[in-house]
């Protein structure tokens, strides 16, 4: 079985999920020499059982990240990353990186992260310029620790989803031009079921889920089939608490109404084609648009200039790098920009950064991946899998209304400088669900007493805007969104009062 890769250049076998077969027969015996065979077949058996349970340790232990190229001294957490397979057959492996707390804060919850697009990378995004340890300097070698790293609080397992996306791969050349919802939402089911396999001590361990964008789609999916495979499990192993996430994709015609509203209260389109776009959109579904929505977008895009989508009102990375890299962003929508009071913080060209990182051979063999050795080059987004998106449903309004009456613990936050997907789309798609009010819209205040954004408390479910955040909540306000995740894990409110977590 062969292997487009990631961005659709060139095909190779992978020689690790090859498999063999043999074929034979026992001659006829006395029944001397069946008693024998019987006692070495128990034999092999009882062997088998000790060398799986050493296989499992030992794969626990092989997965361990002793050291990454370019880190800093000071780092006091273990790390472990490597493949799961989720389909034999078809040769599917998905790619994580486990951020674990320091041992002295163990036993801490534990945090699945998935990143969206569909088709992009959760170590690219998450992991290296959102909430992860390390940040990348601007040569793509060294590292830096991430103040606000989030496996402070929680340890951290950042997945590259689907097969195709970041170093997960796939075998099955099919696989990258038929992927959608369904298929990403079992295979990372079955990835969390082998990953406790072999990490056994985070059994039972309060276990959530997060992500953005359009992890929108992979969060409630995923979470609906954990919850419904653990019912009637007195003790599941994989003990899930609830899920929260950000700048979500949610229901197709509640995001648009608000997307739409977003872009023209923000002056970023006209009055014509506000109009256009209502008219063209609104009942389409956001991944597979009509032809008149296509132009409708196009028209929008072309009014609203060369600008960050991301974040609205900061530069380009373009406008503000300094960077020697050669490597370019491959979307003018991931472009970065910067915020005039965070310059000693933020770099705009993270991206760049991470493009040049993991595409080094010693970073590859450090965390485990591209097993395989093969020359091809390591992107964060993975435009065969995003062209090629099959089943998206247009709603996942009906499986919240499903964990909600559950009891599952469901926060969505926001970034109020986004128009990808803004704040008043979010607040049209939870509006709709008809919950009823706990605590109403209210200032929260961060740890230096400043408004880091509002919230409201429904009964089921918490919404968190952050202010002056885009579509990447920690990459603009990393300080606040560490707070959010606090109180997520914390199960409390956003502070009315300026309590730090």
């Amino acid at each position: 079985m062969c292997f487009v890769n990631k961005v659709g250049e060139g095909t190779f076998c992978n020689p690790r999920t090859r498999s063999m077969t043999m074929s034979g027969r026992f001659p006829v015996a006395v029944v001397a020499a069946a008693v024998l065979l019987t006692w070495v077949a128990q034999l092999r058996a009882t062997t088998t059982v000790v060398v799986a349970t050493a296989n499992k340790q030992a794969g626990h232990e092989a997965d361990r990240v002793v050291w990454v190229p370019g880190q800093p001294a000071d780092v006091d957490f273990p790390m472990y990353s490597g493949y799961v397979t989720v389909d034999h057959h078809a040769g599917r492996a998905l790619f994580y990186w486990l951020q674990e707390v320091p041992p002295k804060a163990q036993p801490a919850p534990l945090v699945l992260w998935l990143n969206g697009g569909p088709g992009c990378s959760s170590v690219a995004y998450g992991a290296s310029e959102e909430r992860g340890a390390f940040r990348i300097r601007p040569d793509g070698a060294a590292l830096f620790l991430n103040r606000y790293r989030w496996n402070r609080a929680a340890n951290i397992l950042f997945l590259d989803s689907p097969a195709g996306v970041g170093f997960s791969y796939t075998n099955t050349t099919s696989d990258l031009y038929n992927s959608g919802d369904r298929r990403t939402a079992h295979d990372s089911y079955k990835f969390l079921v082998k990953w406790f396999e072999r990490f056994p001590q985070y059994k039972y361990r309060d276990f959530y889920i997060a992500g953005e964008s359009y992890a929108g789609h992979y969060l409630p999916q995923l979470s609906q089939i954990v919850y419904r495979k653990n019912k009637g499990v007195e003790k599941p192993i994989i003990n899930f608490k609830g899920f929260m996430v950000g700048n979500a994709v949610t229901d197709d015609y509640h995001d648009q109404v608000g997307t739409f509203e977003s872009w023209w209260n923000h002056g970023l389109i006209s009055d014509a084609t506000y109009r256009f776009l209502e008219a063209t959109c609104v009942h389409d579904e956001i991944e597979h648009a009509s032809p008149p929505c296509n132009a409708a977008y196009d028209a929008a895009t072309a009014e609203q200039g060369d600008i960050d989508p991301y974040s609205m009102y900061t530069p380009t990375c373009n406008q503000t790098s300094s960077s020697s890299s050669s490597s370019t962003p491959r979307r003018i929508r991931r472009l970065k920009g910067r915020y005039p009071w965070m310059r000693a913080s933020y770099d705009t060209c993270t991206e760049r950064h991470s493009t040049v990182y993991y595409n080094r051979p010693e970073v590859q063999r450090a965390l485990h991946a591209n097993v395989t050795g093969i020359n091809y080059t390591w992107a964060t987004c993975s435009d065969t899998i995003s062209n090629n998106w099959g089943d998206s449903p247009k709603s996942m309004l009906h499986i919240y209304k499903e964990l909600i009456a559950a009891g599952l613990r469901i926060w969505v936050f926001s970034g109020d400088t986004d128009s990808v997907v803004p704040l008043t789309a979010t607040r049209y798609s939870i509006d709709a669900l008809d919950l009823p009010t706990v605590v109403s819209w209210y200032p929260w205040y961060d740890d230096i007493k400043e408004v880091g954004g509002w919230s409201k408390v429904y009964n089921g479910l918490t919404l968190v805007t952050v202010r002056g955040a885009g579509h990447e909540v920690p990459l603009h306000r990393p300080r606040q969104a560490l707070m959010l995740f606090q109180h997520f894990l914390n199960g409390e409110p956003m502070p009315k009062n300026g309590t730090a977590a």
